[in-house]
């Protein structure tokens, strides 16, 4: 009897210290993807301020946020990988303490150049950071209820963290001067470092006596970095210009070779199988899309506020407010309707309505729109739409990924959004120019929006028609702990922790 007791006692206490472990660690997830996703933000309203410090051209300003995105894009799939190979919790504290003290570099910088390696450098430790953020929800909560409901927190750290940095970008560089758009992001910082000192080992899972691919983490950091610049030149010097198609030509090049590395090599940085899987890639497809209309709508909202509404740096950062209310809203609701329309339906609805709210965007967008039907009402629906897609898609993107591989599966899904967000900005800002010509008014400028727009839609519906069509039914293609334990013995290893 006393033995039996003690025996309960321990398993209790066992399963006391795994609740809080889960706890913690999904206080450092989402601590993690609101910072990533706040300096995304943060910095741009505060551009005008940082050019007129510095003296920086147009060209050159452009560089505090492409330094940024350069680095963080062409980085994810090296920054996933490592989190499997050197563990999570190792990854998550070097990328941490390499944000805190570039934001902090960034925020006493005392030239331009200074300025430009800052934020490349907080993009390196950004890109350390996104798949960590991602792979430790995978690897805190099995699959069902209780990872659907932090995926869903996952995503709404996530809308927040943009949404706060649209705000605190326009608040912060009114009040105190644009460094501390840069400095802001030390104390989160500093608490998600005192967080994760409260996790223990994380499990993840890593084939035995694996390395690092070299060759491809190289080829497939030149390939990527090549390709986000390029479009970001394309959405500048045109899509015809010399120094776009050689770009980007010279991306695909490097993105071959990086194919061509990965069917060969025993520990590939990016596992072709990983893409064999409907769900998986679908995800995939699914993010990409959706990256490449929110992220292009967001710069076109915020210019459309500012430049034919009217709206100060403050007001605007406001406006962004019910964006983020939807998001929220969007993603506690998935939580529960997962259960009941499955991942491809609420995927498909959740494309669907943001495709509806984008279009509402698109029909509003006048030079005498008001706040209400013109801001308010397409953004609470779209962002409805946006919110009620984080679950599926965060648990279609992890579909029979063995845990030794959840690092290059959120890499995978981080580089996609990444790409996408780029690709979506210079395919809507080529189609504002040509809309709008060389006028300069608030009808001609609202009307270039207005077909950016719409263009986002288009993306929107096409992402929701490919979640339909493409991903299987409920119980005939999402994998199980069985399909998982089969990848895990084709390709090999044992948990690790680190």
């Amino acid at each position: 009897m006393g033995g039996g007791t003690v025996a309960g006692g321990s398993e209790k206490e066992a399963d006391g210290a795994a609740a809080r472990q889960a706890r913690w660690l999904l206080v450092v997830a989402l601590t993690v993807q609101f910072l990533v996703s706040l300096d995304m933000s943060v910095v741009n309203v505060a551009l005008p301020d940082i050019g007129g410090d510095f003296g920086f051209g147009r060209d050159g300003l452009l560089w505090v946020v492409n330094a940024y995105a350069l680095a963080f894009g062409g980085l994810l799939l090296l920054g996933g990988r490592l989190a499997d190979l050197a563990g999570p919790r190792r990854v998550l504290r070097a990328g941490l303490a390499l944000f805190g003290l570039a934001s902090l570099a960034g925020g006493l910088a005392w030239s331009p150049g200074s300025l430009v390696a800052a934020r490349a450098v907080q993009g390196v430790g950004a890109a350390a950071l996104a798949p960590v953020a991602f792979a430790l929800i995978t690897l805190a909560f099995p699959a069902g209820p209780a990872r659907s409901r932090a995926l869903g927190l996952w995503g709404m750290a996530g809308a927040a963290g943009g949404a706060v940095g649209v705000l605190a970008g326009g608040v912060l560089t009114d009040a105190a001067g644009w460094r501390a758009v840069m400095l802001v992001n030390v104390p989160i910082v500093a608490f998600a470092l005192a967080a994760a000192a409260r996790t223990g080992p994380v499990g993840g899972r890593r084939r035995t006596g694996a390395r690092l691919d070299l060759a491809g983490a190289l080829l497939a950091t030149a390939g990527t970095t090549l390709l986000v610049l390029g479009l970001v030149r394309a959405s500048d010097d045109g899509w015809s210009s010399a120094v776009t198609l050689s770009t980007l030509g010279a991306a695909v090049l490097l993105l071959a070779a990086f194919t061509a590395v990965e069917l060969r090599t025993e520990s590939p940085l990016l596992r072709p199988g990983l893409l064999r899987g409907r769900p998986v890639l679908t995800a995939n497809l699914f993010c990409l899309l959706l990256a490449s209309a929110q992220f292009g709508a967001f710069y076109f909202v915020s210019l459309h506020l500012q430049l034919v509404l009217g709206y100060g740096p403050t007001a605007t950062g406001f406006a962004f407010l019910p964006f983020c209310v939807g998001v929220v809203a969007g993603a506690l609701l998935a939580t529960r309707a997962v259960a009941v329309l499955g991942i491809r339906r609420l995927m498909a609805v959740g494309g669907a309505l943001a495709a509806l709210g984008m279009g509402w965007f698109a029909a509003t967008a006048t030079a005498d729109g008001s706040f209400l039907t013109a801001i308010l009402g397409p953004s609470l629906l779209c962002s409805l739409g946006i919110g009620l897609c984080f679950v599926p898609l965060g648990t279609a993107a992890t579909t029979d990924v063995v845990p030794g591989e959840t690092g290059m599966a959120s890499g995978l899904l981080n580089s996609s959004r990444q790409v996408g967000g780029s690709l979506g900005l210079a395919v809507l800002v080529t189609v504002a120019a040509q809309v709008t010509g060389d006028a300069t008014g608030r009808t001609a400028l609202a009307s270039g929006y207005a077909a950016a727009f719409w263009v986002a839609a288009g993306l929107l519906a096409v992402a929701a028609l490919a979640a339909y069509v493409l991903l299987p039914g409920e119980g005939r293609g999402f994998g199980g702990p069985v399909a998982g334990e089969a990848v895990a013995a084709e390709h090999g290893g044992d948990a690790t922790d680190r």
